[in-house]
């Protein structure tokens, strides 16, 4: 099977594949910056790589990372922004399933 922009089903494979890939990537990029944030001197990762992660589609996995390792769970703006983030993204979702 060939995928395809033209064909609806490859489109929706098209889509769980990227989703999945984004999800998986924030969810061990919070897993690493967990690990490095315990080591002294270590390399951090940016916040706004996290926020930009979750705005690509990525805020579930930035989500259940977050609690899993409680990484960035005392950071007012990600305790509210990946939220706010993924109900926008369903939202949008929500709009474009309505009215497309």
């Amino acid at each position: 099977m060939i995928l395809s922009f033209d064909d609806p089903q490859s489109l929706w494979i098209i889509c769980a594949v990227y989703l999945a890939s984004v999800n998986l990537a924030v969810f061990f990029m919070m897993w690493s910056d967990k690990r490095r944030a315990k080591e002294r001197g270590a390399h951090r990762i940016p916040e706004r790589r996290f926020f930009l992660l979750a705005l690509l589609g990525g805020s579930p996995g930035a989500i259940i990372s977050m609690q899993m390792f409680r990484h960035k769970t005392k950071h007012w703006y990600f305790v509210l922004g990946m939220p706010l983030i993924l109900v926008a993204q369903l939202a949008a979702v929500m709009f474009l399933l309505i009215y497309a």
